[in-house]
């Protein structure tokens, strides 16, 4: 089983990243859930949101305390927020931030090797217009892990996202494509 755990602030599309990801894991013919953790928290307020996909039916109910991948939307938590806690030698960081893994490294208390890096609210600020890095972070976790595909994310944006308007989901396939193309 994989564990993803999210964290971003209020507002920024953390529940709806779980969401895209159980979606695609599902349309690739896999096991999914999705679900968010907040309480009385208001817009800004750090939230978190977990995702857990596998080949079997997946019975675990709980919060994810040992993540297999952590997503950052937003690298002001750093210091902020204990992202690594439940971590292990092998959990990826994947985190919106210009600045490298090793820059990183320290304040994530993680190995570089461990954390990838993207500039995601530049990719978002150039393909949709504004500062919404939820569904672009996703192209890079899916060219970083394998877990998802590509065509899978992209049929699970227009499933979700199509209440938006076609343009919308056109804004959010090409920043996601865009990330997926400039991820290592």
């Amino acid at each position: 089983m994989i564990q993803i755990r999210i964290h971003g602030r209020g507002g920024q599309g953390v529940v709806t990243s779980a969401e895209l990801i159980a979606v695609s894991a599902f349309r690739g013919g896999k096991e999914a859930q999705a679900f968010p953790y907040f309480g009385v928290e208001r817009r800004g307020a750090p939230i978190m949101a977990f995702a857990r996909i596998d080949e079997k039916p997946i019975r675990l109910r709980e919060h994810v305390y040992h993540p297999d991948v952590i997503i950052v939307q937003d690298a002001t938590l750093l210091g902020a927020v204990n992202l690594s806690e439940g971590a292990n030698k092998n959990t990826l960081m994947i985190i919106n931030t210009p600045k490298s893994p090793e820059e990183i490294s320290l304040a994530a208390g993680l190995a570089a090797k461990n954390i990838h890096t993207l500039d995601a609210t530049k990719i978002a600020l150039e393909t949709i217009g504004k500062n919404i890095v939820n569904t672009v972070i996703l192209g890079a976790f899916a060219k970083i892990t394998g877990i998802i595909s590509l065509k899978s994310l992209d049929e699970a944006i227009k499933e979700q996202l199509a209440g938006k308007g076609e343009e919308v989901v056109k804004k959010n396939i090409l920043a996601i494509e865009k990330a997926y193309a400039t991820t290592k």
